[in-house]
Parts: structure tokens; C-alpha cells; sequence
């Protein structure tokens, strides 16, 4: 019986992946006939069952066809989640920004700014498999320290040790950085096509400042059916239905 679970179960994987293998195909068949609607809608199909970078990218690409920039915006910024050195949705979300109303850009101190990309540069996972390595390679270090005779071997031990630690703990904090963003979700993209920053979370607020879509904008925190966003220098309500967490 245990040998008939296992083949079934065999089967049924390969049946499954000939299925999804098929759907996107169709969906890249409609895509390249033009029949953009139908190759989204294939698309996410696709991605209900499991995220994937390429189906992110093929869908932005859809949807930008169809001139939603915002939702272009939105899966290409998905891609990069997944996939950080994605060369060609890194391409296709800088031209589909650059066609978008708002072009504001963050005043961060250089150091941030150069922080944030060294971490955007790999996955949460790559961050910390390359922070276990480097501590292994710690651990090492500090026992040939301990146990070399060799004066010439021990000095190297030792600094390839607190080297190795530093870079391991800089890994780490990168990949619960990413953990941390990705668990929030406090990046979203406007997915509308005008929207008034408020001063208080309810429509009675003072107009603050205006957003348009395809927009990205940083959510500092949500009360009911208002979130408060920042972006650039600015920062004010607008509601949850008028963006789209990434």
C-alpha cells in the first residue's frame, strides 16, 4: 500500500506540473497575440497557486500592455521581490515609472540609501544561507586559532575569524530586515488614478498633498479603512482601497 501512496502521489506531482506547464503556455500564446485580458487573468491564475518571479514579470508586462501602469508597477516591484537582480523587470519597472505623474524621489542620507540597496541586491534566503556560511567559516577560523602551533597560521585564523563574523552578522541582519519588510508589507503602489493625501483619516481632512497612480509610497500605519502613507518629504491619509501592498 505504502509503494501505491508513493507512485500516486508521483503521478499526481507530474500531472499537476504538465498542467501548469500547459496554462502557461496559453497564457503566453494570448499574450503574444495581443489578447493581453486573457493572458493576465492566466497569469494569476497561475500565481494563486505559487508566486513566481517570471509569472510577476509576464503579468506586469500584461498589464502594462493594457495601460495599467499601476499594476505593471506593482508585479514588476513583485518580480524584485523574489528575484532582487531581475534584469529585465529592474528594466521594464524604471521605464514604466518613468510614464507615471509622479516622480519623487526620497531625500535619505547617502549611507541609508547605499545600505538599503547592498540589501535589495539578494533574497532574504541568499542573505541568510550566505550568513550560516560565513559564520561556519567563523567557527573554523576560531578553532584553528586554538589549535594551530604555527604563529603564521593562527594570525590568519583570527582575522579570517572576526572577518567572516562581521560579514555573517551584516548577512543576518539583512535577511531579517527583508523578513521584516516582507512580513509587514508596508510598500505599496497607487493603484488609482488621483488621490488627496488627507490630514486626518476621514474625508472631512484638509487636501495635504495629491498622488497618482503607479505611485510607490511607504504605509506608517492603517486606522479602519485609512492608511497613513509617506513618500518623499510628505506624508498623509489617503484609503486602503486606493493602493495596493506589493
Amino acid at each position: 500500500m505504502r509503494k501505491i501512496f508513493v507512485i500516486c502521489n508521483f503521478l499526481l506531482a507530474i500531472i499537476c506540473s504538465v498542467m501548469a506547464q500547459s496554462a502557461f503556455d496559453e497564457a503566453n500564446t494570448a499574450y503574444a497575440e495581443g489578447r493581453y485580458e486573457e493572458a493576465a487573468k492566466g497569469y494569476e491564475a497561475l500565481l494563486a497557486e505559487q508566486p513566481d518571479e517570471v509569472l510577476y514579470y509576464n503579468l506586469g508586462n500584461a498589464r502594462y500592455k493594457q495601460g495599467e501602469l499601476a499594476q505593471a508597477i506593482l508585479n514588476y516591484e513583485r518580480a524584485l521581490r523574489l528575484k532582487p537582480n531581475y534584469k529585465d523587470a529592474k528594466y521594464n519597472l524604471a521605464f514604466a515609472q518613468s510614464r507615471i505623474t509622479d516622480n519623487i524621489n526620497e531625500q535619505d542620507f547617502f549611507l541609508s540609501s547605499w545600505a538599503r540597496t547592498i540589501r535589495n541586491s539578494l533574497n532574504e534566503s541568499t542573505w541568510m544561507i550566505l550568513s550560516i556560511v560565513l559564520f561556519i567559516f567563523t567557527l573554523v577560523g576560531v578553532l584553528l586559532f586554538l589549535l594551530s602551533r604555527e604563529l603564521w597560521l593562527r594570525k590568519t585564523a583570527f582575522h579570517v575569524a572576526w572577518i567572516a563574523l562581521l560579514f555573517s552578522l551584516v548577512s543576518g541582519l539583512n535577511a531579517a530586515s527583508l523578513h521584516k519588510r516582507d512580513s509587514l508589507r508596508n510598500e505599496a503602489i497607487i493603484t488609482q488614478g488621483v488621490v488627496n493625501a488627507k490630514s486626518s483619516p476621514d474625508r472631512s481632512g484638509t487636501d495635504l498633498f495629491t498622488l497618482h497612480e503607479g505611485t510607490k509610497v511607504t504605509i506608517r500605519e492603517t486606522l479602519s479603512e485609512w492608511a497613513n502613507v509617506h513618500v518623499g518629504s510628505n506624508e498623509g491619509w489617503i484609503r486602503l482601497t486606493c493602493l495596493e501592498r506589493i
